[in-house]
């Protein structure tokens, strides 16, 4: 049962995750020999002032 897990900023639409969790779905099926019925990919989203970089939050970072 592979898992995979996908961390980002909160923003893309319904569709791009869509897209996204085909996209690992099928290089999981073709570079890791997984079976797609046991496959989970897991999307965590996150706000810009719960991520930080190099001591600065994401949301510090896009007003620069």
């Amino acid at each position: 049962m592979p898992v995979v897990t996908v961390q980002m900023w909160k923003g893309r639409t319904v569709d791009q995750k869509r897209k996204l969790t085909k996209a690992i779905t099928d290089a999981m099926i073709e570079h890791a020999d997984a079976k797609p019925d046991g496959l989970h990919v897991i999307i965590q989203e996150y706000e810009l002032e719960d991520w930080a970089r190099a001591g600065v939050l994401g949301s510090d970072r896009m007003e620069n």
